[in-house]
């Protein structure tokens, strides 16, 4: 049956079919505009545990999401697919957390690996996997944009991204990254993981295309980060909760804080969301939830002003849901991806 053919007889109003793609809908990665590449890795994370199981959990929530969006009509009908979920990469993620989390045990009991050979050997293990993992979603994530197109990626943790932005450099000569997170995610090889979810953007500033990060929500983060950004010559922007918050205290309205960040951002943007950006009572069981945050239509607002101001958001990712004992974390994070996806489909002129 041809794409045309499963949008005459698809039915938006009826309950998601668990036989199909992700949200219900009938469309194969061939067919869909905007295709999703899932990574359940969180071999580094430094608190909770989780996120490798949450691009299965966003999937298995997101036929309970009602595909009507008020904001593009027929939205379902751009096509939405998520590639297969896959095992090995969750298999190694799952072997190497165990002894991560030795290794981060021995490390907290003041021990180092430049003096024990079984962390230095854990460490070394690690590092390895982690360009293993990173080489395997770059090549994924072209594979499908040398398909045209819209490419997404659901983590695990926010270490899972690197592989595209270097994915993204090799298609676009300059473009920016907008960081929606608790954290700012700039230390330097953390717990001596060179790939460390806490490290994503001091290893994306390595990438000479990425011209420009605008990091907004941060409200936890340490004194040497502090100081990247502020010696960062404004190449790194951040829009920090703390300042958010008191801005809206002193009346100044979340639209106008939106018009100063787009105002940084360069015409190609690529969105990096951390879920716990949100305030944590939307996603409890995150990795490292923080308290502040944002509400959800505070960030898809941002998203649609983006989309307004005509500049393109070049790619996605959403990472860090982890479920928990309930759905709750994997329901809001699989309403966050329909509606970003949509909109970023929208920026991509594929509406």
């Amino acid at each position: 049956m041809s794409k045309t053919d499963k949008i005459k007889n698809f039915d938006p109003n009826n309950l998601g079919d668990k036989n199909a793609n992700i949200f219900g809908l009938p469309f194969t990665t061939d067919e869909a505009e905007v295709v999703i590449v899932p990574v359940p890795w969180e071999v580094t994370v430094s608190y909770s545990a989780g996120t490798a199981k949450g691009p299965a959990a966003v999937f298995d929530a997101s036929f309970q999401v009602d595909l009507f969006d008020p904001n593009i009509r027929d939205a379902w009908k751009i096509g939405l697919a998520m590639d297969e979920i896959p095992a090995a990469i969750e298999k190694k993620s799952n072997a190497l957390r165990k002894k991560a989390e030795t290794y981060i045990g021995m490390l907290e009991d003041g021990k180092s690996p430049d003096k024990n050979p079984l962390m230095k050997n854990i460490q070394t293990e690690v590092n390895a996997a982690c360009r293993e993992m990173n080489a395997w979603v770059k090549e994924r994530v072209l594979h499908f944009m040398n398909k045209k197109k819209v490419v997404a990626l659901l983590g695990g943790d926010h270490s899972t991204p690197y592989g595209m932005m270097q994915a993204l450099a090799e298609k676009h000569k300059s473009y920016g990254i907008l960081q929606i997170d608790a954290h700012a995610d700039l230390r330097d090889a953390y717990e001596g993981f060179e790939f460390s979810h806490a490290s994503i953007m001091f290893n994306a500033l390595k990438i000479k295309q990425v011209s420009k990060l605008v990091q907004v929500g941060i409200r936890d983060y340490c004194e040497a980060e502090h100081d990247i950004v502020k010696n960062s010559k404004g190449r790194v922007v951040s829009f920090y909760d703390r300042d958010i918050k008191h801005a809206q205290y002193e009346g100044r309205s979340w639209a106008k804080t939106c018009e100063k960040i787009i105002k940084e951002l360069p015409d190609k943007i690529y969105l990096s969301f951390d879920i716990d950006g949100l305030d944590p009572k939307l996603c409890p069981n995150t990795g490292t939830p923080v308290s502040g945050g944002f509400e959800t239509e505070q960030i898809l607002f941002l998203v649609q002003k983006i989309v307004e101001s005509k500049k393109t958001i070049i790619a996605f990712d959403i990472n860090e849901v982890a479920p928990g004992k309930d759905e709750w974390d994997a329901n809001v994070g699989a309403r966050m991806l329909y509606r970003i996806a949509n909109l970023v489909a929208k920026s991509n002129k594929r509406v």
